[in-house]
């Protein structure tokens, strides 16, 4: 078939396809071009998810005639006036979503702009009409009807209402959190979703009062480049990324590098199947940044993807070291809810106490006490005495007296005081504010584990050569990859070199990954560094086996430990980084405040 021309209507269609993929598509476009225009408010209406309407209003600089006509051609635009697509500053720039939106609706423009007249204009299918004379404040109102009518088949894959409802929500989320200065809010068939005004805490409204109470302040400038927000500390997780809400510039992304620089940066102290809860906001030259990637505008590209990569995650391992003794505020829920399980049925019912001839020994003149008292899993087994003789009043108040002069003299330390051993395997602890339960095991391995860490920064862990050099054979592109990196392997304790033009050997690997796949760790990096543009394989091969081997040196559970030992271990895990939790994101400890145990008491 012979080269021809396509039609206006199906160029738009198939651009509409690049642009609007669903209503919050739709939606997204429209909000940006309103927070472009200045505008203080936007009110979104939704009927069917966006199926049958879309209604956005807003108050900002509104348009003139000439100005509505142009707009809802292909690519006019207002937002490049200098024609410099590397030094963009306004989250539209395409002129692409109004001709993309109207070739696959049923378009409705109005817009008046300061001290002027109102205007229409109306889109159909793509067959623009001519702008007409209309009523209405300053600002501008665009009503989309019938999304994807012209187009059937894209109508098909949308999903149910509240399916399509819950990414129009996500996407007000995002742009109300970037926006503070913006009242936002959104109905869905006459019902209000949101309602966000200026000033009020949409943190607590998006991502939960939780989330206020669980994290760390995030607020790291290095030359231009600044990262300021907040994530939550690792105990705090979820099992998506659902609430990773990033921005750059001001922009909401969902991007690569960044969602592994947060995985990287949470490594060591979260499981690898979870994922930390953030709202980050970095702020770069705009000329280091391209956000012509795709036209969702949705992904970035930064101008040296590594030195970006390692910002994000020095400023999040930055707040991560200031966590000192903070677990998550649900863990003690959890535990108060483990207390509060009902009580069986068949031991509802206390026993009895015994008389003293069943149960008591007694002497003259003094108190009757059991005769087998129960002893803790802590406490040595002591010879039983039937016979007890009192302290004197005077005893008592002299040993009471020293007890008191202890505990002043006491520093008040985060994790408090061993006071027992419970089941040994779990130190309870007390301190002027709360009762403290710790896992020995869970501590004491993220204590090896970051000691191990320090010595192999340090360069105590050393290269061992190889019997037989590993020869590997690699496709072209590994092959690039890998050479790419040749020497910044050696810091790591490899020695590799090239091995023709599709294969590398490799001489020397760090002692600790002797027992290692080589073959498969280097296959890995190459396809990371193809796919990422980022080294962290090696890395994180290097850390599982640290947190391996410290599972494995740590104390276990079911041994004793003396007073002194968990004391040791307590004030050990107060200077240690990250001791809030094991190498696997598990807690280290549980805190339960005199308030969550007077609930357990009902004394609230």
């Amino acid at each position: 078939m012979p080269v021809r021309f396509l039609d206006q209507t199906l160029i738009n269609q198939i651009a509409a396809g690049e642009v609007i993929e669903r209503p919050a598509s739709a939606i997204k476009e429209l909000v940006e071009n309103a927070i472009d225009a200045e505008a203080t408010r936007i009110d979104v209406v939704v009927r069917d998810g966006g199926k049958t309407l879309i209604s956005v209003t807003d108050n900002g600089s509104g348009m003139t005639p000439d100005d509505l006509a142009l707009s809802v051609e292909r690519h006019a635009t207002s937002k490049i006036p200098d024609g410099d697509l590397f030094n963009i500053r306004t989250l539209g720039f395409r002129g692409e979503a109004l001709p993309s939106i109207g070739s696959v609706s049923r378009l409705t423009i109005t817009s008046r702009p300061k001290d002027g007249d109102a205007w229409m204009i109306v889109v159909e299918g793509g067959q623009t009409n001519p702008v007409e004379p209309s009523s209405g404040s300053q600002g501008t109102k665009i009503e989309v009807r019938d999304l994807f009518y012209a187009t059937p088949a894209r109508l098909k894959f949308l999903k149910t209402a509240t399916s399509e409802l819950n990414h129009i929500t996500d996407i007000i989320y995002r742009q109300a959190l970037a926006n503070p200065q913006v009242d936002f809010t959104l109905r869905h068939d006459d019902r209000s979703v949101i309602n966000f005004t200026m000033g009020a805490d949409r943190l607590n409204a998006i991502l939960g009062k939780d989330f206020r109470d669980n994290v760390l302040d995030v607020n790291f400038v290095r030359e231009e480049s600044k990262l300021t927000g907040w994530v939550s500390i690792p105990t705090y997780n979820r099992s998506n990324s659902t609430d990773q809400y990033l921005f750059v510039n001001g922009r909401p992304v969902k991007d690569k590098l960044f969602a592994t620089a947060l995985k990287v940066a949470y490594q060591d102290v979260l499981a690898g199947n979870r994922f930390p809860c953030a709202c980050l906001f970095l702020e770069c030259d705009p000329e280091d940044v391209d956000i012509n990637v795709h036209p969702a505008k949705a992904e970035v590209r930064f101008r040296d993807p590594n030195l970006m990569r390692g910002f994000i995650i020095a400023g999040v391992r930055e707040a991560l070291t200031t966590m000192a003794s903070r677990t998550s505020t649900h863990l003690g829920d959890k535990a108060i809810m483990a207390f509060d399980r009902p009580v069986d049925p068949v031991v509802r019912d206390f026993p009895r106490m015994p008389t003293p001839v069943q149960g008591f020994v007694s002497t003259q003149g003094q108190q009757p006490r059991l005769s087998m008292p129960v002893r803790s899993s802590y406490m040595p087994l002591a010879e039983h005495k039937p016979s007890y003789v009192a302290p004197s009043p005077s005893q008592i108040a002299t040993v009471a007296q020293l007890i008191h002069q202890q505990e002043e003299n006491r520093e008040d330390h985060p994790l408090g005081y061993a006071k027992a051993q419970i089941h040994e395997t779990y130190i309870v602890a007390e301190s002027s504010e709360a009762l403290i339960l710790v896992d020995q095991h869970a501590a004491h391995e993220r204590l090896v584990y970051e000691r191990m860490k320090a010595d192999l920064a340090s360069g105590i862990v050393k290269p061992q050569a190889l019997l037989i050099p590993t020869i590997i054979e690699m496709t072209q592109g590994q092959h690039q990859a890998i050479e790419s990196v040749l020497p910044s392997l050696t810091q790591f304790g490899f020695n590799v070199e090239s091995f023709g033009d599709q294969a590398i050997v490799v001489r020397e690997v760090p002692s600790l990954m002797i027992k290692c796949n080589i073959k498969q760790l280097m296959v890995d990096l190459a396809t990371e560094i193809m796919e990422c543009e980022t080294t962290t394989t090696i890395e994180n091969a290097l850390h599982d086996i640290l947190a391996d081997k410290a599972c494995k040196n740590s104390i276990r559970a079911g041994r004793k430990l003396n007073i002194e030992e968990m004391n040791a271990l307590l004030r050990e895990m107060e200077k240690t980084p990250s001791s809030n939790q094991c190498n696997h994101g598990r807690p280290t400890f549980i805190k339960l405040s005199k308030m969550d145990m007077e609930k357990l008491f009902e004394r609230a």
